[in-house]
């Protein structure tokens, strides 16, 4: 009996010391087992205390990783240049609640397995592949899911039935495809839903009950009519599918009549119509109209019959008119006759009998022009000169010059320089082509003040966009320096290509257009662009001294540059370039991403705020991803960004300057993490200001200048938007302090 009794304690004993053996950190065992397991699938990038294997994430404050007593509640790392893959052991996590990988690298398939407690998953702007799993049903907490700008492809799966607490999703900018599955009708309290640049079809009927606010299905292939109860939604965007606007019941088999076809167009006959499409008030079946074809093909020959005699008469008037001014007019070797569409021959060669040789492919021109749009044929002009000139075709527009890039292409341009193109008035020879933009056909727009740059000289400036060349990787893009040939420095931003795909060549160089009009000495300008072979960048000037962010928390050197009247200034050239952004431009621009990586400093150590303008660019999920780094005000949990939420985001760096921490430092106990919450409390005490300034200035500013810095601060981080100044009155607040301390 004593011997159980001793055998029953030495194996208690035993027990209690490989417990105590995995109990050493305050991190979860089972959690670091996950994080460790995600290391490795994400193939070891560089983050600070992250480990192959064991470590202590919550107690050693791993970049990143947030924590609640001794579990794993999120891991943010957006934008952090992440490769690899997520594995397959994601599930693993005990308690973890918020999941933000977007705007990375990270590829392969979205594992089968997630964590149970996941509320937010955020991985957009990857390049992840495959289809979304349908483990999706298991993830009955969820709030927020967000698979933009990847590479999924295959049906949304049937998995949204215990998806009830869904807020926001978007699976917008994939390769999705089918029906949208009935189990959405369930996710009753979704109020965003993006779906728009994908391949989806059928109809919406299984939204219509959803309480959504944000609803966009833009190019895609959903058809049906749209349930009116969308209609009511009040940020609803659908262009770019093919809906119908009305429901067309199936025409009888047997003889139908011409009334069923709708009103008879004017003069030609019944169930004809010649241009456009059918309207709501002419609907057609082609069933309907094939069998009226086969009846009545009398009527169809005296139609087409009329329609050429009237041409006919027309263009015989035409060409007297033209015979008469003895207007000469040249052969084009890639004329329009290819086109179909205007093909004229030198009448000094064929006299007065090439009249009748002209008929018929004017006759086609005619048919063509008479085909296009209101917009295209109201922007068409014909000028004929009377000294033997072209015939020239000239849009009305200033701006937009479509040329025939197989005669004048990009790299016949001086290097760095965009071709400068006549007005109307001087004459500009155009060739209409029915061919969508490539890289031989583009359109290009004339920009008072943005250059063009090929793309084979940005390669030559930056060393084949080389690693040593590489400044750095954000939300949108990757940044590189390029060095001209006289020396001059610019910064090349290349737009991932998650982004670029849902950028169209138009809707880029109206958003280079815009950006290019931001012209102030606080504003990083806009030197130039790139558009070629599906690539969009920017060509910005170059700030040789890095971001506040690397001035503040990473270069020492320059650290010790900014004295506090430095960083009074700086501050002051910020709300400048804000100043300008909200309250001199029109229409006013939002920078909606204004954080200490994105203030510049040039060589003089001016701040500038870069990026202006950009904000289009901006997916959907960049408002949770601010959060994450401390710069959003509280108002973006609802979704909406104001120019007050940038007043916000500027006193977070006002607040940055004043005391040296960032707004948002996991490494700092759970109290101090967030910037804004450590310092609301003690912004107005006096005494704890001087324990909140950053160490390095203590001995060189007053307590009279910390204080007024600070009353700017607590004034424009409120909570409630509408009580936060302009940035005109945050400017003279400023200036009047650097004019008591100079």
């Amino acid at each position: 009996m004593d011997s159980s009794r001793w055998k029953l304690s030495m194996l208690k004993m035993v027990v209690l010391i490989l417990s105590t053996q995995f109990c050493f950190g305050d991190t979860d065992q089972r959690d670091i087992l996950a994080i460790n397991s995600l290391y490795a699938a994400l193939g070891y990038p560089p983050l600070p205390g992250w480990l192959v294997s064991g470590g202590d994430p919550c107690a050693e404050g791993w970049q990143g990783v947030q924590c609640v007593n001794s579990n794993i509640t999120g891991i943010i790392l957006n934008g952090a240049n992440l490769g690899g893959e997520l594995g397959e052991n994601l599930g693993a996590f005990v308690s973890i609640i918020q999941i933000d990988l977007s705007n990375n690298h990270i590829g392969g398939h979205i594992p089968s397995t997630l964590p149970l407690t996941i509320k937010n998953l955020m991985l957009s702007g990857n390049q992840l592949t495959g289809s979304i799993p349908d483990s999706l049903s298991l993830l009955g907490q969820m709030t927020d899911l967000y698979l933009s700008n990847n590479l999924l492809t295959g049906v949304i799966p049937d998995s949204f039935q215990q998806l009830t607490p869904l807020i926001n999703l978007d699976l917008s900018a994939n390769n999705l495809s089918g029906p949208l599955p009935p189990s959405m009708a369930n996710l009753s309290s979704l109020t965003t839903l993006h779906l728009q640049d994908n391949h989806l079809t059928g109809v919406l009927d299984v939204l219509q009950d959803l309480p959504l606010i944000t609803l966009d299905v833009e190019d895609n292939l959903f058809s049906g009519p749209i349930p009116a109860k969308l209609m009511t939604i009040p940020n609803f965007r659908s262009n770019g599918n093919p809906f119908n606007t009305t429901i067309i019941p199936s025409p009888p088999v047997s003889s139908p009549s011409p009334s069923s076809f709708g009103p008879l167009p004017p003069e030609i006959g019944p169930g004809i119509q010649v241009f456009g499409q059918p309207t709501p008030e002419q609907p057609h079946s082609s069933a309907g109209l094939k069998s009226l074809m086969s009846k009545k093909p009398v009527l169809f020959a005296i139609g087409g019959f009329l329609i050429l005699i009237v041409l006919a008469f027309g263009i015989c008037f035409y060409m007297s008119k033209c015979c008469k001014r003895k207007s000469t007019v040249e052969v084009s070797k890639d004329g329009l006759a290819k086109n179909s569409t205007l093909n004229v021959l030198k009448t000094s060669e064929h006299g007065e009998n090439s009249k009748h040789t002209l008929i018929l492919p004017i006759m086609l021109s005619y048919w063509h022009i008479l085909s296009l749009t209101n917009t295209e044929s109201k922007n068409l002009l014909t000028r004929s000169s009377s000294k033997g000139k072209k015939v020239e075709t000239i849009p009305k527009s200033k701006e937009d010059h479509v040329i025939d890039m197989t005669k004048v292409n990009a790299s016949s341009f001086p290097t760095g320089s965009l071709p400068i193109q006549p007005s109307p008035r001087e004459g500009i020879v155009v060739k209409p082509t029915t061919v969508p933009p490539t890289n031989s056909h583009r359109t290009l727009r004339t920009l008072n003040s943005a250059k063009f740059f090929s793309i084979a000289s940005l390669q030559e400036y930056t060393n084949s966009f080389s690693q040593e060349n590489l400044v750095g990787s954000g939300m949108l893009a990757t940044v590189y320096k390029a060095e001209l040939p006289n020396g001059k420095l610019l910064a090349i931003k290349k737009l991932d290509n998650a982004t670029s795909r849902k950028w169209g060549d138009e809707r880029f160089m109206a958003l280079v257009s815009n950006v290019a009009k931001l012209r102030n000495e606080n504003i990083v300008g806009l030197e130039g662009y790139c558009l070629e072979h599906g690539q969009r960048l920017f060509v910005y000037e170059f700030c040789e001294n890095g971001t506040l962010h690397e001035a503040l928390h990473l270069t020492d050197e320059i650290h010790e540059k900014l004295s506090w009247n430095s960083r009074v200034h700086v501050a002051l050239q910020i709300a400048r370039a804000l100043e300008y952004l909200h309250e001199v431009c029109q229409p006013p621009v939002v920078h909606n991403n204004l954080k200490s990586t994105n203030i510049l400093f040039d060589n003089e150590l001016n701040g500038r705020v870069s990026d202006c303008g950009l904000a289009p660019l901006l997916p959907s999920s960049h408002i949770s991803q601010l959060q994450g780094l401390g710069y959003g005000a509280p108002e973006l949990e609802s979704g909406s960004y104001t120019y007050q939420s940038d007043v916000y985001s500027f006193g977070v760096i006002m607040l940055e300057l004043f005391t040296g921490r960032k707004a948002f430092d996991s490494s700092r106990p759970r109290g101090e993490q967030f910037l804004v919450r450590w310092a609301i409390s003690q912004l107005h005490d006096i005494e704890a200001l001087s324990g909140m300034v950053d160490p390095s200035l203590r001995a060189a500013c007053s307590s009279k200048s910390l204080s007024r810095f600070a009353d700017i601060i607590s004034l424009c981080v409120q909570a409630e938007p509408e009580f936060r100044p302009p940035m005109s009155e945050i400017v003279q607040s400023l200036l009047h302090m650097i004019q008591r301390n100079p």
